[in-house]
């Protein structure tokens, strides 16, 4: 796709080196940066946590906890706490990868193959529910219900949620992406188109102001959504509290 004398390409991750004939993209480098930021953020906020005499940051991390504990609670009952330790981590990639756009980084989140992984890893938690809960013969038999003609249909609606899941989130971040580099090829095509070769006036605060939609809300939201998401479709595997 060309814009005036610009050519708009929009490529996948980039191969940042090779260890044994193994590529390593820019999406696996970020990652391991990601994890290595949350980590530390981490480490920095619980560090000399005390019991009379809390400090600002201690107070955050625990309302961060508290936080995440009642949306768990309220999604997926308070027997299921213990899964609220991989709901945080889940939200926190998420926002913590797509923001990284903020900095020109590529968002690993507009990677497909990071939100499928994700996706993959919470079918396999509600595989593991419900085979717990109605054992392997129940789970198997589950998927005739209510009737026997409906399997097919109840095994392809098991196999759709993590492939809609990663695709939503995918989707939204890697849109992002494309609308945000056409846009500003558009406006660079215009600047030249006014005589503006040396000095894109028209790519001066229009594209920052989409990167706040895109970055900022867009990236905040598809981590709510899709942990909201995760809760959700974990939660429905266990029956009802009483």
């Amino acid at each position: 796709m060309s814009l005036g004398s610009k050519e708009v390409v929009v490529n996948g991750p980039k191969v940042s080196f090779e260890i044994f004939g193994l590529k390593i993209t820019e999406t696996v480098v970020l990652s391991w940066v990601v994890m290595a930021f949350i980590i530390g953020l981490v480490l920095f906020l619980t560090h000399n946590m005390s019991k009379t005499n809390p400090s600002k940051k201690q107070i955050l991390a625990e309302w961060i906890v508290q936080t995440m504990n009642g949306m768990v609670k309220d999604s997926m009952g308070s027997r299921n706490l213990v899964y609220a330790p991989y709901m945080a981590t889940i939200f926190s990639f998420s926002i913590c990868g797509s923001l990284i756009s903020v900095l020109g980084l590529r968002p690993v989140t507009g990677d497909f193959s990071v939100t499928l992984t994700w996706a993959l890893m919470t079918f396999f938690m509600i595989q593991y529910a419900k085979i717990r809960n109605d054992g392997v013969l129940g789970y198997i038999v589950g998927f005739s219900k209510p009737i026997a003609l409906l399997t097919p249909i109840n095994v392809l609606s098991e196999l759709a949620t993590p492939v809609s899941m990663s695709i939503r989130h995918f989707g939204n971040v890697a849109s992002g992406i494309v609308i945000t580099q056409l846009l500003y090829y558009a406006l660079t095509a215009l600047s030249n188109a006014v005589g503006l070769h040396t000095f894109p006036l028209f790519t001066i605060g229009i594209p920052a102001v989409l990167s706040v939609y895109f970055d900022l809300f867009t990236g905040f939201m598809q981590a709510f959504i899709f942990t909201m998401l995760t809760m959700a479709n974990v939660g429905a595997a266990y029956p009802e509290e009483e």
